[in-house]
């Protein structure tokens, strides 16, 4: 026979005991239902690629907006550095498409890229609009991508500044318009009388 203080330590003990079973019990259950179902992963994939078709199209807007400015201001900077350098010299310094990066190219347009050159027209024979004699390469501008440049009627082939920083182009006007173009939108690029530059965005072309 068990005297009282026996029977109530042993007690103790299973109460004890079943407590910790319980509790590790509780910790098992706990631990198994820490993972996603697969029902809980097709809703997280499903909403995860609804947010990404909505963010693709303004993805694709900033991206197109990126590139034409970026295109835009290379183009500016080439007319920029052709007036300065005319100035500057004190000669007529000329801005042409070129396909080459080493020469003037007749067809086409800028998208195939231009070129800045000093062009000695004061030596003679050498001609207006084209690299030839003793003129000298400044600068080429490669072919720019998902775009069209075109010159307008004034600027098609080629445009010049004199030492006086006015503009002339090869119909012989001084001022005219570059269009930009890239997905219906774009710049339009326009070189006033006197040859300074000056950019509008433009919603459809």
């Amino acid at each position: 026979m068990f005297d009282p203080e026996t029977v109530l330590f042993l007690g103790q003990r299973g109460i004890i005991d079943r407590s910790n079973q319980d509790t590790g019990m509780r910790h098992t259950q706990t631990q198994h239902n820490t993972g996603f179902t697969l029902i809980e992963l097709m809703i997280v994939l499903s909403i995860a690629a609804i947010l990404a078709s909505i963010a693709a199209p303004s993805f694709q807007w900033i991206m197109s907006r990126t590139r034409l400015s970026t295109q835009a201001n290379d183009l500016i900077t080439a007319l920029s550095l052709a007036r300065s350098e005319a100035v500057k010299r004190g000669v007529r310094v000329t801005v042409c498409k070129s396909s080459s990066g080493t020469g003037c190219t007749t067809g086409g347009d800028f998208q195939q890229g231009w070129i800045v050159f000093v062009d000695n027209t004061q030596v003679a024979g050498n001609a207006a609009g084209i690299l030839d004699g003793t003129d000298t390469l400044l600068r080429a501008f490669g072919v720019i991508q998902g775009s069209t440049l075109d010159g307008g009627a004034n600027f098609a082939k080629w445009i010049s500044y004199l030492p006086s920083g006015r503009s002339r182009g090869d119909t012989g006007l001084a001022n005219g318009t570059f269009s930009l173009c890239n997905d219906h939108k774009g710049r339009s690029i326009a070189v006033n009388t006197s040859g300074r530059v000056s950019v509008q965005e433009v919603t459809s072309c």
